[in-house]
């Protein structure tokens, strides 16, 4: 049996804008830690940057979709549901990304709120 999780994305007015359902390895030393590497892979922008040599997030919209592209690797393990918060797939954790920080739920409480960085140090703990 899998560890479910589910990861939200949010915009910038706080929306839920995507829902990615991960089938297990949910835990955030397995899915958190795959998410903290992500997100601090690239740099938030307004605009694009071309030409550049780093990666970047062009917006909360932008991350989501890199965020689908880097995870979905062929059948199963990773769905897309509608993004609505409360919604029961059996997870035992969520994470919630918002632009500049990480919330992170198990079904009863809070366990993580903080910066990308601080949500990578936080996944590395348990390594």
């Amino acid at each position: 049996m899998g560890t479910r999780c589910l990861t939200f994305v949010h915009d910038e007015s706080g929306m839920a804008i995507i829902n990615m359902y991960r089938q297990f390895d949910g835990y955030p030393t397995g899915h958190g830690a795959e998410l903290a590497e992500f997100l601090n892979s690239g740099s938030m922008v307004n605009g694009l940057r071309l030409g550049a040599d780093e990666k970047f997030f062009n917006g909360m919209g932008c991350l989501a979709a890199q965020m689908v592209q880097q995870f979905k690797q062929g059948v199963g393990g990773i769905y897309l549901y509608p993004p609505k918060t409360g919604q029961n797939c059996w997870q035992e954790y969520e994470y919630h990304v918002f632009e500049n920080k990480v919330i992170v739920k198990d079904p009863e409480n809070v366990i993580f709120e903080g910066t990308w960085k601080e949500f990578y140090d936080f996944c590395l703990i348990g390594d």
